[in-house]
Parts: structure tokens; sequence; C-alpha cells
């Protein structure tokens, strides 16, 4: 059974029709429209190319937001001005067949679930740590939803009371501690201070700001300003795995997004800090801190099998 998997990103819409065994057999990309009508048509488009004529027995699409328990509606979109959006509606009208929605976030930790770093667990924590922190729990071999739908938001627990503001219209959120645009801010307030900070003050007046990819190589060339904003990232991590455990109590936690190239620098703070936070330490068994395996594929390819799956208990 071929599926489709679609990925409504901030600047990109990818594409895929990918098999049972979560391999890619043919996949597209194209910008994503700021209007809400040309960026349905653009789905609607690309999923006619990658079916290319052929049975496809389910759509998947993952994108940022809000999505109802029924995998039908978007609440709330952040980068998309959706609001109750029935967007599963208007693609099986146009599209025909089998069509789900599932937040982005969601999609790719079963991605990594079923056929990445989550394989062979029945209970799996995601953090994707982009832009801000997504979030993604299975228990039991099912994917976590909630009662409405908009479970998984690990990215919003509060970690500092009365912290730094989020976006969410609260404070303190993990967002604002283990995110990129943290990543960035702790790496700042190290270069003013001086000292191992020199090489990212230096960075910054050549290029005007800080940005990712200049921090990111940094770390990858093992600068001690760099990697010290980073553990303090992976510390923030670490403590909020450890109140995750005390509720989930999962078997491997699984980090993606573009801080988690860094690998092992950042899973080293983040082991540290679970293990200074965690309840009961020494009577708890302790789970597997890992790096996501599938990477930029991951969205298409949980959409589609979580299309897949959705198809398979209907049927």
């Amino acid at each position: 059974m071929h599926a489709i998997g679609i990925d409504i990103g901030g600047t990109k819409i990818a594409g895929a029709v990918v098999d049972e065994l979560g391999v890619i057999v043919r996949s597209a990309r194209v910008p994503t429209p700021v209007d809400t009508t040309a960026l349905e048509d653009s789905v609607v488009a690309m999923i006619g190319e990658l079916a290319g004529g052929d049975r496809i027995d389910a759509v998947g699409v993952a994108a940022a937001g809000f999505i109802d328990a029924a995998q039908s509606t978007v609440y709330y979109a952040p980068n998309i001005d959706w609001r109750n959006e029935p967007f599963r509606e208007k693609l099986e009208a146009r599209v025909g067949g089998n069509v789900v929605v599932e937040n982005d976030a969601n999609a790719a930790g079963w991605a990594e679930f079923r056929f990445g770093a989550g394989r062979m667990v029945s209970d799996m924590v995601m953090l994707t740590i982009g832009t801000g922190v997504g979030g993604a729990i299975v228990a039991g071999d099912r994917l976590f939803r909630g009662g409405f739908g908009a479970g998984a938001e690990l990215g919003h627990i509060r970690l500092v009371p009365n912290g730094v503001a989020c976006g969410c219209g609260q404070h303190g959120c993990l967002e604002q501690y283990g995110s990129g645009r943290a990543l960035l801010r702790m790496a700042n307030e190290i270069a003013d201070a001086g000292g191992i900070g020199q090489n990212l003050a230096r960075a910054r007046e050549e290029h005007g700001a800080l940005d990712g990819a200049i921090v990111g190589g940094l770390i990858a060339a093992e600068d001690p300003g760099a990697v010290a904003a980073l553990r303090q990232l992976g510390r923030w991590l670490g403590e909020a795995s450890a109140s995750l455990s005390a509720v989930l109590d999962p078997q491997r936690f699984v980090f993606g997004g573009g801080v988690a190239v860094a690998g092992e620098l950042l899973l080293a703070p983040i082991r540290e800090a679970y293990l200074e936070h965690l309840p009961a330490r020494g009577y708890h068994p302790e789970p597997d801190f890992v790096i996501a395996e599938l990477v930029n594929d991951a969205g298409v390819v949980g959409a589609a099998d979580l299309a897949r799956v959705w198809v398979e208990e209907h049927a």
C-alpha cells in the first residue's frame, strides 16, 4: 500500500510517495504560498503529480498547529492563516480518497518511532529543536493526541516560573530555553561576557549578528563559548525530560531538528541534567537518549504512514 505524505512548512511544501517500509519512492518540493487558496491549490497539484496515475490508498498532510482528534480540522496554525479550517474535507472533495491531517511534530515523531531512532521501543518521547520546540509522544505503540487532538505541545510546558516571555502568551516555556532561538540568545549573552565568548563576539562583529549557521559552525569546531551555550540548552532540555519521565515514563527520548546535529555534544548535558532532576534516581530505569535519524524526511514519511494506519483501522 503506497501513501502520499505532504509536509507544509513555513517556507516550503515537501511531498513524497512512501511505501509500507517508510521508503520514499518519489518526491517533490515547492515554495509555500502565502495565500491560503494558493496553498491549497499547490497541495492538490502536488498530490496529483506524485500520484502520477498510480493507485494511492491514502494521503497524509502534516502542518504546524492544533489539529482536532479526528485528524480533520486545523484549529489554529501559527504560520498559515487557518482558523478552524476543514482542510481534510476540502482536500477529499478535490482529490478523492482518504486524507488525514496531522500536526507536523506528531508526524515526525511517528516516523522516528516506526522507521528511525524509536524502533524497538513501545514508549517514546521526541523533542524537535528548531526555531521552537516541537513534541511527540508515543505510548503503548500509539501516538498520543489528547482528548481534543492538541496534546503533546511539549515546547509549552512551564519550565521557569515568570521566565522569558513566550509567543504562546505565557512565560517560562521550554521553547524559550531549549530551542534554536534560545541557543542564539544564550550565545549572545556569552559573547557579551567576554572570556570564552570572544570567538562568538568576533563572529557577531564580522557578520553583524549571530545566526544558527554561525553558532553551529563554532559548535562543530568545539569553540568553548559556543559549546557552553549548547550545554546550557542541553541542561534545560534534560531538566524538562526528567519532568516528562515522571509523567510518561518513556523508554527512549529522541531529539531532532537543526540543533540535534550537534549529536553527543548536545546529549551529554541532557543526560547529566536528567539524572540530577530525575525523581527517585537510582530506583528508576533510565531511558535512552538518541538523535533522530530521518532528519528532513521525517514529516512526509510520518504523514504518509499515519494516513496508511488510518485507512487500515477504518477499513
